[in-house]
């Protein structure tokens, strides 16, 4: 006899999650908010994705997109109903068989420093140990600290939170940088020494946003799922997430190149007037950045959204933004 699942008005909806304490914080918020919107309990289905247990570099798995892969896959094989990702973590092109059912309202977008003694980016020692997994961070601090007469070294790490303070605790380096979202969310915000603010170093696109994907209306539980997850859905994320993976994308740069990119509103008084997107691309030396800003009315289209990105990557292309991204993916 073949189980027969549950429908969109009884049972539990199943929510896949990667294991990691953050993964499981992110979604444990989402999954009570669900839980408000459809009136169901919700239970976390934990899934270990090939880049939770490889150790090489990120860059030279895939990207940030190994994480997502496993996640999907339970999604199509109907494990789960539905999942939870770090929107940045996303590659650009969207399956047709899932739906991006909902952005919800991002949390900060920015990079923290977490440095021994309570240092600022500024205080850090002649020669000081920066450790990083992101070589789009690795390009935006080597370029400040060079801008501003510092000399530091960029260190490539991987690993959980923990792992990655525990080396500045340990005395291996003299400092890391995170994102300020994951802290946030895990309540670890006490640790951060210093936001770095956006106009010294630019998020990656889709940092601090999350990403609730499920399967796109095979069924009638499918199509009822999507239309339920939409109320968690905020256009205004949405619209600047989307306008930052366009840029992205039309770029040909993958999860893991030093692209950095924030949309953001621009208001006069209470007036919400445009939407800036800024970007970055640079090479991880910090010797080359190229880094341009659009403006225009706020997106209320997703091919509007998709607009504002192509049309700043049409700029950065043509001051140079190919040479700079290494490898490019196509």
């Amino acid at each position: 006899m073949t189980e027969r699942r549950t429908g969109p008005e009884s049972g539990p909806l199943r929510l896949g999650t990667r294991r990691s304490k953050l993964a499981m914080a992110q979604s444990g918020q989402v999954a009570n908010a669900v839980s408000r919107v459809t009136g169901r309990s919700v239970e976390l289905v934990e899934i270990t994705t090939y880049g939770d247990v490889s150790r090489e570099n990120l860059a030279q798995i895939g990207g940030t997109g190994v994480f997502v892969t496993a996640l999907r896959e339970a999604l199509l094989r109907g494990e789960i109903d539905f999942a939870v990702h770090s929107l940045k973590d996303l590659p650009t092109a969207q399956p047709d068989n899932l739906a991006l059912a909902a952005v919800p309202v991002r949390e900060d977008a920015r990079d923290v420093l977490v440095a021994r003694d309570g240092l600022k980016f500024a205080e850090l020692p002649d020669g000081a140990r920066v450790g990083t997994g992101s070589p789009r961070r690795m390009a935006q601090l080597n370029a400040y600290a060079r801008c501003h007469g510092m000399t530091i070294e960029t260190v490539a790490i991987r690993g959980n939170v923990d792992t990655r303070i525990g080396y500045v605790r340990g005395g291996e380096l003299d400092a890391v940088v995170l994102a300020a979202a994951g802290l946030n969310r895990i309540g670890r915000t006490d640790e951060v020494t210093e936001f770095l603010s956006v106009d010294m170093v630019l998020p990656a696109p889709g940092q601090g946003a999350l990403a609730i994907e499920c399967r796109a209306g095979h069924t009638a539980q499918d199509t009822a799922l999507v239309a339920a997850l939409a109320a968690l859905d905020d256009p205004v994320t949405r619209a600047a997430v989307t306008a930052e993976r366009s840029l992205l994308a039309s770029l040909e740069a993958g999860c893991s190149a030093p692209v950095g990119a924030l949309a953001d509103l621009l208001a006069d008084g209470q007036i919400v007037k445009e939407m800036r997107l800024r970007g970055v691309v640079g090479t991880t030396d910090g010797s080359t950045l190229v880094q341009l800003s659009t403006t225009g009315p706020v997106p209320e289209t997703y091919d509007q959204a998709m607009a504002l990105g192509r049309e700043l990557a049409a700029e950065m292309l043509a001051k140079g933004a190919a040479g700079l991204m290494g490898e490019r993916v196509h």
